[in-house]
């Protein structure tokens, strides 16, 4: 199979990069013949680089034109959409519905039913804007980089092609990684038909399971943000203090040092390449997700699962999804710091009960998150696209003629 993967890159690296890049590769090992484009934002930075970006929201000739070109030259039987904003933008999904290429997206984040992209501003989860056409309140708001000027360019452009039928007639399949999301994107402004949102979730290479005596602390390892529930692990720290490593940086990481200099027991060890994670959580006790916004996914979570660590972690988006408590690990509600560290002292008092949920995150790992089962969720997909939609490569005088209205 012929695969065009498009991809839009932001100016600080993410997870839909490395899922953009993954993805390729295991198709790529499995024999089918896979073309890249990607945009950068980086390229992004004179005032006249930003307002093209701006204008182009909505519909980029320019990223519409490199599309056609490249659907031309290697006449894919597929396209797959990690991200199309703002610099490729909703002009590609009528490039590819014009040359007669079935495509996908996967939806990494909100953002087609909240500027925000995360469902999350003012310090907590909002879903005002699920179900509304154009989001005006947001704008005010200002919850995308808080300005308004940014939030009106993605409610303009995901607004303007509600009104089209683009989501419902230009895009064969939506990728949403758990059932939770795919719920909020079912009951939104999107309107999706069903055949359109499937479920598949991302993978996570096999780490190995942990051969070494776990230590008795606990790990987190993520963003120093508030959605991200830190200050929420910070007051369950100082409540039942416990022994804990915490790796990643952001802008709450004075709070964290701050915290480290009064209580003995933390850890901060700041950003730490992949081995040196990988080295920490086969250790760990436990890993703590204690992330307060509705998260697509969590990598994080199937990460510790390969190792064979359980996940303590808030009852909330794909969190919830992937961590079944009392299985693979424990949940407790969201930003209630006692009951967080609850669920810590009752795997630090049990070594028996962390190793059960240990064996039961790696069978999960097995069952679901590994690059072959991905592989066969994602091939199917693919030939649904095909098969239901009738739609067959594009043959070369249909591509050459092909243009855009």
């Amino acid at each position: 199979m012929r695969i065009l993967i498009l991809h839009n890159h932001y100016k600080q690296t993410g997870g839909e990069d490395t899922v953009f890049h993954a993805e390729a590769a295991l198709l790529e090992q499995h024999g089918h013949q896979v073309e890249k484009l990607a945009f950068d934002n980086s390229q992004v930075n004179s005032l006249t680089e930003k307002l093209e970006a701006a204008l182009g929201v909505v519909y980029n000739p320019k990223s519409a034109k490199q599309v056609e070109e490249k659907i031309r030259t290697f006449r894919p039987d597929v396209i797959h959409v990690h991200n199309f904003f703002p610099l490729l933008s909703p002009a590609i999904f009528y490039v590819a519905n014009k040359m007669h290429v079935p495509i996908a997206m996967t939806l990494h984040n909100y953002r087609l039913i909240c500027p925000s992209a995360l469902l999350y501003y003012k310090d907590q989860v909002q879903t005002e804007n699920i179900h509304k056409t154009f989001p005006l309140a947001a704008i005010r708001q200002k919850v995308y980089r808080d300005s308004a000027m940014q939030t009106a360019s993605v409610v303009l452009a995901t607004g303007m092609h509600k009104l089209l039928g683009t989501w419902q007639h230009k895009v064969d399949r939506f990728i949403a990684l758990t059932q939770g999301a795919a719920n909020l994107f079912q009951n939104s402004s999107l309107k999706l038909r069903p055949e359109q949102l499937v479920v598949k979730p991302n993978f996570a290479e096999d780490l190995g399971m942990a051969e070494t005596t776990r230590k008795d602390y606990f790990l987190y390892v993520g963003r120093l943000t508030r959605e991200k529930g830190i200050e929420t692990l910070l007051r369950a720290h100082a409540l039942k203090p416990f022994p804990l490593k915490i790796v990643g940086d952001g802008p709450l990481r004075e709070r964290v040092e701050a915290h480290v200099a009064q209580h003995p027991l933390a850890e901060y060890v700041g950003f730490q390449n992949r081995q040196g994670v990988l080295e920490l959580l086969k250790r760990a006790r436990g890993l703590i997700f204690s992330s307060e916004w509705l998260e697509t996914f969590g990598m994080t979570i199937i990460e510790a699962f390969s190792t064979g660590t359980p996940v303590v972690a808030a009852k909330i988006g794909g969190a919830e999804q992937l961590v079944e408590d009392g299985v693979n690990g424990l949940h407790y509600t969201p930003g209630d710091a006692a009951g967080l560290a609850q669920k810590v002292q009752v795997l630090a008092q049990n070594p028996q009960l962390v190793t059960k949920l240990g064996l039961a995150a790696r069978q999960s790992y097995e069952a679901n998150y590994t690059p072959e089962a991905n592989y066969r969720m994602l091939l199917s997909i693919y030939e649904g696209m095909l098969g239901r939609g009738n739609k067959k490569p594009a043959p070369d005088t249909v591509v050459t003629k092909a243009g855009l209205s």
